[in-house]
């Protein structure tokens, strides 16, 4: 039985039973280990993390979220906490070489996309080398992924604020579920806090379980342990006032009466009100 060791570089092999040795050499190659950043899933988490790659000078890094994090055999995590100050480094710096590169990472990001963290690393690596507008380039297969995914996310932000209908409850705040494709709801705050200001209101994304809630003084983040997605239906809730199921059924009517059958183009229709909105929409409900 031979006895032998293993490292790298040239090894023998010798045999063991004292006769005259046969040499036989084989070479190790030295394992390349990756490296997996793991953040807390913030936008500024993830900053943070952007600024731990470009600080240990890491061409190339897994960055991933606490709640999804893998990690593979020869991979080496660390995991980043989140630093404000180092966020904002981070944030200037890119805005300070385009204001579409920020909007575009950031739009992004809140895409959720599987995997979207490293190529954002990448984009942001591209901007921040590039003295010219990089992230126009659209030949930059890179460049382009992120600027398609940003414009993905800008239409789901217009569609929540042209779709959200609020409906009053017992307690006097105007509620409103909605389930978007992507977490846009950071991008229609300022909106509906502009167009509601005289208003409590809240906005609940029942997809993500998290929502904006409007007390007249500011906009904070809240969970609520919603037994039932109330949608506008048919029904009268006992969340809701007597009033407000006579309002939408007042509304109800008022389309289906404007509508001119003759000019109904379904196709045209479904094209900018795709049917996954129409359980939240008071206009809907003999249709859902």
């Amino acid at each position: 039985m031979p006895l032998f060791s293993r490292g790298t570089g040239s090894k023998n092999i010798v045999l063991a039973n004292g006769e005259k040795s046969k040499h036989f050499t084989f070479k190790t190659n030295n394992m390349n280990t990756s490296r997996t950043l793991i953040y807390d899933g913030s936008f500024n988490g993830f900053l943070t993390a952007v600024f731990t790659g470009f600080e240990q000078k890491l061409s190339q890094v897994e960055i991933q979220r606490k709640s999804q994090s893998q990690n593979g055999l020869f991979t080496e995590t660390e995991t980043i906490f989140t630093n404000v100050e180092k966020a904002k480094r981070v944030w200037n710096g890119i805005r300070s070489r385009s204001n579409n590169a920020i909007k575009n990472i950031y739009f992004a990001f809140l895409s959720e996309q599987k995997g979207i963290e490293p190529l954002l690393y990448h984009y942001i690596q591209k901007v921040m080398k590039s003295d010219k507008n990089k992230e126009s380039d659209f030949s930059d297969d890179c460049i382009l992924k992120i600027g398609q995914l940003a414009h993905k996310v800008g239409r789901e932000k217009h569609r929540m604020e042209a779709f959200v209908r609020f409906q009053l409850t017992k307690d006097e705040v105007y509620f409103a579920n909605i389930e978007p494709d992507f977490d846009v709801l950071p991008l229609i705050s300022k909106h509906f806090r502009s167009r509601y200001a005289d208003q409590q209101w809240i906005i609940y994304d029942v997809k993500r379980n998290y929502g904006l809630f409007y007390n007249l003084q500011g906009v904070e983040l809240i969970s609520l342990d919603l037994k039932d997605v109330h949608n506008n239906g048919i029904l009268k809730s006992n969340v809701f006032t007597n009033t407000e199921h006579d309002y939408q059924e007042l509304w109800n009517n008022y389309f289906q009466s404007t509508n001119i059958k003759s000019r109904i183009n379904k196709k045209l229709h479904i094209q900018h009100v795709p049917k996954r909105y129409w359980k939240y929409l008071s206009e809907k409900k003999e249709a859902v």
